[in-house]
């Protein structure tokens, strides 16, 4: 028996199309014409954090990739096949890692508790942590440290993401390709650049940076 949650599902779908055709009777046909996003949002899986919503684009104007904690995981072919279709066929020009504060996947990543298969993805996150755990651990607040550790997180997913070597050829052949590291307020709804931005492989070291 189909429950009242789920039909509901279906009578909001059906209330969303008519507001959307009360504003615009073309709205769907011009959708149906093909995307051209300007942005590749790379974010967490979490449902409180809406891609488009957060910054008031529309249907059509991002596209999207969400996982655990917002990682760019280099043997993750599905990253990797929505990074290579947004650069190389959809020609995007602005790449965002989102993350947000209070992100059950990073939280999971600074304890030792075992979650089950999830902790095959939490352990990169891991990696992530020793990577700067002199600086974590000096932090003696906990929810500072947890902050600091999204942060972090998030900004070496962006320079995990410029080492690519999809996004090395985007650079090499001049295509405009700008990448971002943001984190969001799930308690405030606000978003904050984090100051790591690239629009080429100036910013990484040499071995990184890949050549014909």
């Amino acid at each position: 028996m189909t429950s009242d949650f789920y039909k509901s599902l279906i009578a909001n779908n059906k209330k969303w199309v008519q507001s959307k055709l009360e504003k615009d009777p073309e709205f769907f046909k011009k959708l149906e014409e093909g995307q051209q996003p300007p942005i590749l949002w790379i974010g967490c899986s979490d449902s409180r954090v809406p891609a488009n919503e957060i910054i008031g684009a529309n249907p059509g104007e991002v596209f999207v990739h969400r996982n655990i904690a917002n990682m760019v995981v280099h043997s993750d072919l599905n990253m990797l096949s929505v990074l290579d279709y947004a650069v190389n066929i959809l020609r995007i020009r602005h790449v965002i890692v989102c993350g947000h504060y209070g992100c059950g996947g990073v939280k999971a990543a600074m304890g030792n508790k075992s979650h089950g298969l999830v902790d095959n993805w939490i352990r990169h996150i891991r990696d992530v942590y020793r990577h700067h755990h002199v600086e974590l651990d000096g932090i003696k607040n906990v929810e500072h440290r947890f902050d600091t550790f999204v942060e972090l997180n998030i900004k070496e997913q962006v320079y995990d993401l410029a080492k690519t070597s999809i996004v090395q050829d985007a650079w090499k052949r001049g295509q405009d390709l700008y990448l971002h590291g943001w984190v969001y307020g799930v308690g405030t709804g606000i978003v904050k650049d984090l100051n790591v931005n690239f629009s080429c492989n100036a910013q990484l070291e040499e071995f990184y940076k890949l050549e014909s």
